[in-house]
């Protein structure tokens, strides 16, 4: 059923008649609730609830909606039942996100995880998007930048991705390298489209000045780096990924200006199931012999 996490929350907020009572019964933040009721509200175009000072009292529409979601819940309830103690395998679907620039290092621990958990169907999503773990978009999630601040998720720090730059062994035979930062002036680079891309290298870029120096910009990290293979123009890659393309070589060491954190972040509902404490063990364990 699409939206059911929404309507199971509208359900125990009519049967309590308080967020906070339905935050508890549903192990979730108080937050969620809230967010929750109105998205379904603003879905269905009506007010299910009256708030006031004692909390929510249900709407004729708000009645309705509860006599279907009892029913509903009470055939969950009853599944759960008989499926009870199954829950502790590694099996079924497994869903991870990450920036597709990831990919190149993540891929292979998937792999390997798949290997030695054969009931586990992996789905690995890509993109700019940020996947939703509220609604069950993703079970892990694996992101840069700033930690996470959602209510209802719970984030790790993962792994410290040190940034070096990095030019094509075509392009220094034709232009040769930089050995100071006054050289960059002389040299073309490759870099994001989006001038306000939050990469760190990208806005170092900028305040250094060299945005007139972008030569060839992309869209995302993975034509960057084939950008940067191709001998497009001095570029960034994280150190960890070097090894993996020996057509391009180190011009200058990792700066923390240009390097960022990554976060693991998993939904509070989820975080501890069985499935997902697995992968976050081995994802840990295969991270340990990553070059930093």
């Amino acid at each position: 059923m699409d939206h059911w996490d929404e309507v199971r929350t509208a359900y125990q907020v009519a049967r309590l008649g308080t967020v906070s009572g339905a935050a508890d019964v549903l192990g979730v933040h108080h937050a969620t609730v809230i967010r929750h009721i109105d998205a379904l509200e603003s879905r269905l175009g009506v007010k299910l609830f009256q708030r006031h000072a004692r909390g929510y009292t249900p709407t004729e529409a708000g009645q309705d909606l509860m006599k279907v979601a009892k029913a509903t819940d009470d055939q969950f309830q009853q599944l759960s039942g008989r499926i009870k103690g199954r829950g502790d395998a590694v099996e079924g679907d497994l869903t991870v996100t990450s920036l597709a620039s990831f990919s190149t290092m993540l891929t292979p621990v998937l792999v390997r995880f798949q290997r030695e958990n054969p009931a586990v169907r992996v789905r690995y999503l890509t993109g700019d998007r940020l996947f939703r773990l509220e609604y069950g978009e993703a079970h892990v999630a694996i992101r840069a930048g700033n930690p996470p601040d959602q209510p209802d998720n719970v984030v790790q720090p993962f792994f410290a991705q040190k940034v070096c730059m990095v030019a094509a062994r075509s392009y220094v035979e034709r232009f040769g390298a930089p050995t100071t930062d006054a050289d960059l002036r002389l040299h073309h680079f490759v870099s994001h489209d989006d001038a306000e891309s939050r990469a760190p290298f990208h806005r170092w870029l900028m305040s250094e000045g060299l945005s007139d120096r972008i030569s060839y910009r992309t869209m995302d990290n993975r034509s960057m780096r084939d950008a940067i293979a191709a001998g497009a123009g001095i570029g960034f890659l994280p150190l960890c990924e070097l090894s993996m393309m020996p057509e391009v070589q180190k011009i200058m060491e990792p700066r923390e200006e240009w390097s960022g954190r990554l976060w693991l972040v998993t939904h509070v509902d989820l975080h501890r199931s069985p499935k997902v404490q697995a992968f976050l063990r081995f994802l840990k364990d295969e991270s340990r012999t990553w070059e930093n």
